[in-house]
């Protein structure tokens, strides 16, 4: 007999659900001709978003000089109607895990890098910010690792610069991150799912659109997680769906750059 949305959901395994479980049931039940394809999928339970504010763009070899992670609860992530019609800061989750450090890239910010980010090289060495270092590596995978597994990492252009960077510095150290964690990049994502032959996938764009006022505190690494989960909540269902089936994971993010390996 046909299921109904109701009875196929019933039938899908509890790992598969987890903890968050039926607003983005729905939306795959419109993705997929059989409800026993979903037995596979990762339903991820901890969604880290993460900004890296660094000397540069990839082509001037840049290093990390800011990493800011919130983790979110997927089951924070699940907005009623009600919320759209609260102000944006209002409907930022109430329980939210918070990593931001700073560190010293130990070489010169980029003319426009410098002017972007309001950091310097100078700055964070007259604020004694110590180098990336096994200390801050350790700071991440530990904040990764008190979170409800499974966890996705998620960027605006994640693949291109943010987790090639990130596991470049973390390589420098002799450190890494489980292999097995997931990576939704953003751009990607809402390029598909936010079709439009006129509009910018810029991040602050994006915003824009769904908002419609100018995102506040851009080009630091907190301000601009801020805009990430924002955007993220304004296509929240569809955007866990998507990483459901298509993040990448931590094991197949290639280093920016080859790392020589700093034992400190």
């Amino acid at each position: 007999d046909a299921k109904t949305p109701e009875n196929a959901v019933d039938s899908i395994p509890t790992h598969t659900l987890g903890a968050c479980s039926y607003t983005s049931m729905y939306k795959i039940l419109t993705c997929f001709p059989s409800v026993s394809a979903m037995a596979s999928l990762q339903m991820y339970q901890t969604f880290v978003f993460l900004d890296i504010e660094t000397t540069g763009l990839p082509q001037d070899s840049p290093r990390m000089a800011e990493l800011c992670m919130f983790a979110v609860n997927c089951r924070s992530l699940q907005r009623s109607s009600l919320d759209r019609l609260l102000t944006p800061q209002q409907q930022l989750p109430r329980i939210i895990d918070k990593l931001t450090l700073c560190m010293d890239p130990q070489k010169p910010f980029t003319l426009q890098a410098e002017l972007i980010t309001g950091l310097s090289k100078q700055g964070l060495e007259e604020n004694h910010k110590p180098q990336v270092n096994k200390a801050m590596a350790e700071a991440v995978k530990g904040f990764l690792d008190r979170q409800a597994g499974p966890v996705c990492l998620v960027a605006h252009n994640g693949n291109g610069f943010d987790f090639p960077i990130l596991r470049a510095e973390l390589k420098q150290v002799g450190a890494d991150l489980p292999a097995s964690i997931g990576c939704l990049d953003t751009l990607p994502a809402l390029r598909e799912l936010v079709k439009s032959g006129s509009r910018s996938y810029r991040l602050g764009d994006l915003y824009r659109s769904f908002y419609h006022q100018d995102p506040v505190a851009a080009h630091s690494a907190e301000g601009d997680v801020i805009t990430l989960l924002l955007v993220f909540l304004a296509k929240a269902p569809e955007l866990m769906l998507w990483a459901s089936i298509h993040a990448s994971s931590w094991g197949e993010i290639q280093p920016m750059y080859f790392p020589r390996t700093n034992s400190r």
